[in-house]
């Protein structure tokens, strides 16, 4: 919390004075929207003791439950002030943003105020009994610094920090080195809202979920010789399973986003959207969900059986990473505009998949095990994505999206039929799969 106030002061005074700031005709409250999401930062850090506390112990339901009253209270926030004073501006957004942050504090404060030294915690042999323990405290007979695990948490804060520019880094570019005007910027954070759709709702929570699993069922640092074999077969089939599952997705993602985003944006934001750099955009953004999908599980494997020597090493490797993401995304940019950015993530995305499954490959090679075969879908299925693909971009140039509502609806009914064949080849064809949903 106090290195999170002290940052907080830095980067507001670096955003307020550094940066260029929007016209206040056109974009008013920006100094106080600042502040806002400032002070909205320091209040999520003081719910992290509780987040990582429910995370460690699997407490998926209060998760759920927590982060669904936040998003909720802060969308019906938003909607109201946005329908009866529109003239607040950036206000409605930053006390939205607050809303938000003092619900999910407040959920897992009260759950855990509740659920500490209750029966259920006893029953659970639970290891902490009073709030107070989550407080910062001296304890006695204990170094004040644990080394081993500062040494660790050093590790991964060099991490967290390598993929937050390898992730939001073209933000940064944007921000600092002002490659797009507002405009152009706009149009691309709505694609991106857009565009992440499915990563934020499918990928994002599987990814969580899956690291605590790996992270429980593998010890990490030991070879796969010195783990129990029944837990290294586990583990092995869910990956593969989960990189089927999520390779699914994305290649459906990437066939028929190619050939909706036009309409998609025009059914959205009309022709302001779906003219211009708009459709391009989305239709990339279509391409990169699917290194996102890949990576997302690959990367949580990785992170969750590396020992802190291999976790040292990787940093090395994102901060190389990191330069030349953000060198391509500058020179990226200047030659394609905002549809650089995305080329750029896509580039990135690539590598990491690349240094990910090689590391799952070794990890693996001294067993029967072969959890990479999750990312080969069989070949009936892969023909039927190209057929789609074609069938569908044929539509997108007949139908779509100057000729009318009646045009409009055969495009979808076109790609409806594909993606309906597309479900069928993959319940008969991918059976182990489909069990393994239906389990989960």
């Amino acid at each position: 919390v106090p290195l999170g106030v002290f940052w907080s002061l830095i980067l507001g005074l670096v955003w307020l004075h550094l940066l260029e700031v929007p016209d206040p005709s056109v974009v008013p409250h920006y100094q106080a929207g600042v502040v806002a999401f400032g002070l909205s930062a320091i209040v999520e850090l003081l719910g992290e003791p509780f987040w990582v506390l429910a995370q460690a112990h699997l407490f998926v339901r209060l998760k759920v439950v927590a982060e669904s009253l936040s998003v909720a209270s802060k969308c019906i926030l938003t909607i109201t002030l946005v329908i009866l004073y529109p003239q607040w501006g950036l206000h409605i957004f930053s006390l939205a943003q607050l809303l938000y942050v003092s619900v999910l504090v407040m959920c897992y404060v009260i759950y855990f105020v509740m659920f500490l030294g209750s029966p259920e915690a006893t029953k659970k042999s639970f290891p902490v009994a009073r709030v107070k323990a989550l407080l910062p405290n001296l304890v006695e007979d204990e170094t004040f610094v644990n080394w081993k695990e500062a040494r660790l948490t050093w590790s991964f804060f060099k991490q967290s920090f390598l993929k937050q520019i390898l992730t939001e880094g073209e933000r940064y570019v944007m921000t600092f080195l002002n490659v797009l005007n507002f405009g152009d910027q706009g149009v691309y954070d709505i694609v991106n809202n857009l565009g992440s759709l499915v990563a934020r709702f499918i990928f994002l929570p599987i990814e969580e979920s899956f690291y605590v699993f790996f992270a429980k069922v593998l010890e990490r640092g030991k070879t796969v010789k010195d783990q129990k074999q029944d837990d290294v077969a586990m583990a092995a089939n869910v990956l593969e399973l989960l990189l089927k599952l999520v390779l699914l997705i994305g290649l459906t993602t990437t066939v028929f986003g190619y050939a909706y985003s036009q309409l998609a944006l025009d059914i959205y934001g009309g022709s302001m959207l779906s003219t211009g750099t708009g459709p391009d955009l989305l239709r990339c953004y279509s391409l990169y969900v699917l290194f996102l999908a890949v990576n997302g599980v690959t990367e949580c494997f990785t992170f969750a059986s590396m020992c802190k020597e291999e976790v040292d090493r990787y940093n090395f490797v994102m901060l190389a990473l990191s330069f030349i993401f953000l060198c391509i995304s500058y020179f990226l940019t200047h030659w394609y505009g905002s549809v650089g950015f995305i080329l750029a993530n896509c580039f990135n995305m690539g590598i990491r998949i690349a240094h990910s499954t090689h590391y799952i490959h070794g990890y693996f090679r001294e067993s029967s095990h072969r959890p990479l075969t999750g990312l080969l879908p069989s070949p009936a299925l892969l023909l039927l994505y190209g057929i789609s693909a074609v069938i569908t971009a044929f539509s997108e140039v007949l139908f779509c999206c100057d000729k009318g509502w009646m045009a409009r609806l055969i495009h979808i009914s076109t790609g409806a039929l594909c993606f309906a064949a597309t479900l069928v080849t993959m319940f008969c064809t991918e059976t182990k799969l489909i069990h393994f949903v239906r389990n989960q």
